[in-house]
């Protein structure tokens, strides 16, 4: 039997998946900030300080407009925070 049918099989886990986090339209809306980046979010404590790549999800709803700068956006999200007023740069 060859060697790579004798081992038994694992899964992948990314290493790089420690440096990703996520954020919520909630939790922007319970920061109360006109303007927001990755800076803020890590002093806030909302992302881990090792994050380098945030993403802003369409969970939850968002009534401030809010600028968001040097953060992803999700498209739900992105019209979300738009229809409050705010921008996506």
């Amino acid at each position: 039997m060859p060697m790579h049918r004798r081992l038994p099989k694992r899964g992948f886990k990314s290493h790089l998946l420690k440096f990703n986090a996520e954020v919520t339209l909630t939790s922007l809306e319970l920061l109360g900030l006109p303007e927001v980046d990755l800076l803020i979010l890590k002093r806030a404590g909302l992302v881990g300080q090792m994050a380098k790549v945030v993403k802003v999800i369409n969970t939850g709803a968002i009534t401030r407009a809010v600028k968001l700068t040097g953060l992803g956006v999700t498209a739900g999200a992105k019209l979300a925070v738009e229809a409050a007023g705010g921008s996506v740069a």
